[in-house]
């Protein structure tokens, strides 16, 4: 586009932009956004809600007209607040796991064996690779140059025609499956090494985990995990005596040797999906708030909970895979993604149309490289759960609702009624998104500088103590 006709197009925008702002209702609607955090694509919902004495029907607060609802989408290429919102969640289901206190998980916790776990990809042939020495100088990559962190050929093949796309595909299909399979090989190998039979493992210990799917750059996943035992009761119960790290640690490298999933190739051929080479356990350890990990590669519990939420979030955010599911072949052609991502696509298409990978349902996962697994995953025992999370936010609330309407005092005898319908998704204009994306960045500004504020003062409180 000319560069007259982009500034004629601005100008447009900009007057559309002032013209929403002068607007009678503009005040109310900045309020709807700001409700939702300035979601990306709020649904609009119409209708009323109302408080009402639960035992008379008297209604004693009534609103109507109209609502945001945020997306709820977990991609920050998709919706930054929302994706916010969900890392935050994640942060605190990771963190009650770990230093317990609260959310129903002891603080005792942290007394249990625990153990930060990193599974990888193995290698379906040979990529360009950014990597350093112990010296911090560049290695050089197998195609003898030396290549920068942000090199868009940094995890694409060396040679793309012998890569073998259809094994990835398949293993990356797999991965739920093959982490499943590692945990059950893992209560085993534990209940081996405490001298006690695989069915008599239950009735002593439980294996509690919490683990989040990371995309590598070369659009393969590998999955971060913390890993606690505990009692046969959970987080509640005690370890048994016999447990120790050393012996949690042992088991893991064991587990991740022995495990498999089993397939096979279009023509029939058995194929056999392990994990990679690079399997790397390390202790968790209290080693305070300042530091992720010490010099004898113990992790830190009280800095990991940011560190694995960073990644549920990264993995549904800038994966480098498509942000939608694709409808139809030609929709690959035209996707912004790289030839190396273009390619996983299209094989994930192609081996979706064979009767013998019916199941895997690859062309419905093909946007997401083949990965059909959810990002962020846990054991039952671990911790709380998103939905007990978003129920206490939804209380806190309506809490402040009731407080604010004086009538926090009748709490336990308040009904919700609610009454909506669907009016829509997104904006009305691209006027609204402006204006829309301004308030979320504005308000994700504030949220760093707060953390950043309390944070600063945290340190320099636990240097002065």
């Amino acid at each position: 586009m000319p560069a007259n006709e982009r500034a004629t197009d601005m100008h447009t925008l900009d007057d559309r932009i002032a013209y929403r702002v002068r607007m009678r209702d503009y005040d109310q609607w900045r309020a709807k956004v700001h409700a939702v955090n300035g979601c990306a694509r709020p649904v609009r919902l119409g209708g009323a809600h109302q408080l009402q004495d639960a035992a008379t029907g008297q209604v004693l607060h009534h609103h109507g007209g109209d609502i945001f609802v945020p997306c709820g989408n977990r991609r920050e290429s998709v919706c930054p607040a929302c994706s916010d919102r969900y890392a935050a969640d994640a942060f605190h289901l990771v963190r009650a796991g770990l230093v317990g206190g609260h959310k129903g998980v002891p603080e005792h916790v942290t007394d249990r064996p625990r153990a930060f776990v990193t599974l990888t990809a193995p290698s379906f042939g040979p990529v360009h690779h950014a990597r350093t020495s112990a010296r911090g100088k560049r290695i050089p990559c197998g195609c003898g140059d030396y290549h920068l962190d942000a090199d868009p050929r940094v995890g694409t093949p060396l040679d793309p025609d012998s890569y073998d796309y259809t094994g990835s595909v398949l293993w990356q299909a797999h991965a739920g499956v093959l982490w499943q399979r590692f945990v059950t090989r893992l209560r085993r190998e534990i209940a081996k090494r405490a001298g006690l039979k695989a069915r008599e493992f239950a009735d002593q210990a439980r294996l509690s985990y919490g683990k989040v799917a990371e995309y590598q750059r070369r659009g393969l996943v590998h999955f971060h995990a913390v890993v606690r035992l505990d009692g046969p009761d959970g987080a509640a119960d005690p370890a048994p005596a016999w447990a120790h790290p050393d012996l949690l640690e042992d088991a893991i490298y064991a587990a991740a040797a022995a495990a498999y999933a089993a397939t096979a190739l279009p023509d029939g051929t058995p194929l056999v999906l392990t994990w990679g080479d690079q399997v790397d356990v390390r202790r968790i350890e209290p080693l305070g708030s300042a530091e992720l990990e010490d010099n004898a590669g113990r992790i830190s519990e009280a800095r990991l909970a940011a560190y694995i939420a960073k990644y549920a979030t990264k993995g549904t955010g800038k994966s480098e895979a498509a942000d939608r599911p694709i409808r139809s072949e030609r929709d690959i052609a035209h996707l912004r993604v790289s030839d190396h991502h273009r390619r996983i696509i299209q094989t994930a298409w192609d081996l979706g149309s064979l009767e013998r990978y019916e199941d895997l349902n690859l062309r419905r996962w093909a946007h997401m490289l083949a990965f059909r697994g959810h990002f962020l995953t846990k054991s039952r025992a671990y911790s709380t759960t998103f939905k007990d999370i978003r129920g206490d936010r939804r209380r806190f609330r309506l809490e402040e609702t009731l407080e604010r309407l004086g009538l926090a005092d009748r709490a336990d005898t308040i009904a919700v009624v609610n009454n909506w319908t669907f009016d829509g998704a997104g904006y009305r204009d691209d006027a609204e998104r402006e204006l829309a994306a301004a308030i979320a960045h504005r308000i994700r500004d504030d949220r760093k500088h707060k953390y950043s504020k309390e944070n600063d003062h945290g340190q320099q409180t636990a240097h002065r103590d």
